[in-house]
């Protein structure tokens, strides 16, 4: 156990390719299930686009159903309660593919395997699990998750829906609104989150909604909403509404972390949700670039397209690798657990707990990465791309929510470096020893000779080696000057986290291409090769822009001229690559296999 990487580590500790999983290192058993979703996908949702987009909300629930028939909606459950109890990255793989043809139908698809059913499968007990479980994996019910309120909403512990105790003792009684409920039109359970009396964290109830007797339960009417227009999404209203005491979801006052251990695993798979999309984004662009003729040739031949083409497929290439290889160390610490006696719902829990940070980058890098895929999409089909009778405009809007739910990007970021933050105090993660030394580097004499780089991406991993002293260097002393008032600096703190998404992000992508070319070759991957150092390119960049917003922000005079100093050494290429070469490789290959082919 002791020799697992730790969440959070990978700012401070070099990772080996070997030790990372791939989407390349896929099961048969993960294959065939991938197989099947994009099968079920492409027959019965992406030909019914138009569906989604004219709110046909009972045409969302028919294909929730159907997935449930499939097994699709049980694959994270046990199978002593009626699921497929496949591993955390046969789950994520499954909310990857099914996730890319409509927001609607992933949205629903999320809403129900996520918040509305894990609550239970990993909080309840064995009445519990087995009464409700076995339902929602099949299909039979469907699942909703009641958390956010008028007044609350990032501050998810300041909702005021009270359940009171009845004189009986017997039942509580729940009085508050909802807003913003995925899958209320059609759901049979609901998640409910309460107060007792003056409790300083919330309670969570399992309640059950039957239309035929609403139990004190209304429904607003359906949101007419920006994107995910077929996703059921309404108000909930409680009035004096009787819950068996039986029916609290693990004790009094655990809502709260009910409510945020559940954000965790949303947060990754919001991330996988965003995947598929990205992929059929560039499919459906590069096939209108190929067929769209202007000047007396394909608009595909355009540079300015292709520049497009290669970006939009290097950040769903990364996005990939960074996701699976979460998803891959998420998995290893939960069989670890299991192996050391742990329950199910324990290791589960602590597994995905662990990596908390993981999960914050990845929803704020691969949501955002989406939104600009779609918009990209767009510009390449131009005027059409503002159509309604192409794919373009339905999937930027969908992908607009994605930077929203499962806590908004702001928060996600201030989160990221909370947590690590607070694993370093812990002891978990040790930055303290390694910011030192990057302060003892930057006071002494700079080594000017050039490193002999002849291994594949030798070059790239000492950029990323560098670039997590930037971190550490920016984070530590802001750390050092704030203390505990740092979470005050919110401006900075986004500073930081963006240096600390682009690193992962940029060393999954490395990492994974170093993998593959070591069992394949590097001729074989050469597309694979140029697509990681094209992000990473673009990673340092960024790393650069933002380490100086945030040094300028809180240092002075010789600090400031210091770090700033080492943010240039920490950001500096020996050997600057080629990018519209690199483009231009990725561009070649996208472009004649008329897909994202990867």
């Amino acid at each position: 156990m002791e020799n697992i990487t730790r969440g959070g580590q990978f700012i401070v500790k070099e990772t080996l390719a070997e030790n990372i999983f791939t989407p390349e290192d896929f099961s048969e058993e993960q294959k065939m299930m991938r197989d099947s979703v994009k099968e079920f996908i492409d027959r019965e949702i992406w030909p019914n686009k138009i569906k989604f987009e004219q709110k046909d909300y009972a045409f969302t629930e028919e294909a929730m159903r159907k997935a449930g028939e499939l097994g699709f909606l049980g694959v994270a459950v046990p199978e002593e309660i009626g699921g497929l109890g496949m591993g955390f990255v046969s789950t994520m793989l499954t909310c990857d593919y099914i996730s890319g043809a409509s927001g609607s139908f992933s949205t629903a698809f999320g809403a129900h395997t996520g918040i509305g059913t894990m609550p239970i499968t990993l909080y309840g007990n064995e009445e519990q699990k087995n009464k409700y479980v076995p339902k929602l994996a099949s299909g039979e019910w469907f699942g909703a998750y009641c958390l956010t309120e008028p007044g609350a909403g990032s501050d998810a512990n300041s909702g005021k829906t009270k359940a009171e105790l009845t004189a009986d003792g017997k039942h509580y009684k729940i009085n508050g609104q909802k807003m913003w409920i995925s899958n209320a039109g059609f759901c049979n359970v609901m998640i409910v989150f309460a107060r007792i009396e003056d409790d300083k964290n919330i309670t969570g109830f399992i309640v059950e909604y039957d239309p035929a007797n609403p139990n004190g339960i209304t429904l607003g009417e359906e949101e007419h909403k920006l994107g995910i227009r077929a996703s059921s999404t309404r108000q909930v209203f409680y009035n004096d509404t009787l819950v068996p005491v039986e029916n609290m979801l693990a004790g009094r006052g655990e809502g709260f972390k009910i409510a945020m251990n559940a954000l965790n695993v949303g947060r990754i798979k919001l991330a996988a949700a965003c995947m598929d999309s990205q992929r059929r984004i560039i499919t459906e662009a590069v096939k209108y670039a190929n067929e769209r003729i202007q000047f007396k040739t394909p608009i595909a031949n355009f540079g300015a397209v292709r520049k497009k083409i290669a970006d939009m497929a290097a950040s769903a290439y990364v996005g990939e690798s960074a996701g699976y290889r979460a998803a891959g160390d998420i998995e290893t610490r939960v069989n670890a657990r299991l192996a050391d006696g742990a329950s199910h719902q324990e290791a589960e829990l602590k597994g995905v707990e662990e990596f908390a940070i993981e999960c914050s980058i990845l929803k704020v890098a691969v949501s955002e990465d989406a939104q600009a895929c779609a918009d990209e999409g767009i510009q390449i089909f131009g005027g059409m791309g503002f159509s309604e009778e192409t794919p373009m405009e339905s999937a930027w809007r969908d992908a607009r929510i994605t930077r929203i739910y499962e806590g908004t990007n702001e928060i996600n970021r201030m989160l990221s470096v909370g947590m690590l933050v607070k694993k370093a105090m812990k002891g978990q993660v040790d930055l303290l020893g390694p910011a030192m030394k990057v302060g003892e580097e930057l006071m002494g004499i700079p080594d000017f000779s050039t490193p002999d780089y002849d291994e594949l991406f030798a070059e790239e991993k000492a950029i990323i080696a560098k670039l997590k002293k930037a971190f550490l260097m920016v984070a530590g002393s802001a750390v050092q000057k704030f203390g505990t008032e740092l979470e005050q600096h919110q401006q900075l703190i986004a500073c930081a986290s963006d240096i600390l998404i682009e690193i992962y992000m940029a060393e999954s992508g490395i990492l994974r291409t170093e993998k593959l070319a070591k069992s394949k070759g590097e001729a074989t991957v050469k597309e694979q090769i140029a697509m990681a150092k094209l992000y990473l390119y673009n990673a340092v960049d960024i790393v650069a822009q933002k380490g100086k917003e945030g040094i300028v922000s809180f240092a002075e005079g010789d600090e400031q001229r210091m770090m700033l100093m080492g943010l240039r050494r920490f950001t500096k290429y020996d050997n600057q690559p080629n990018v519209i070469e690199l483009r231009e490789i990725i561009a070649t290959k996208v472009i004649a296999e008329n897909s994202y082919c990867f």
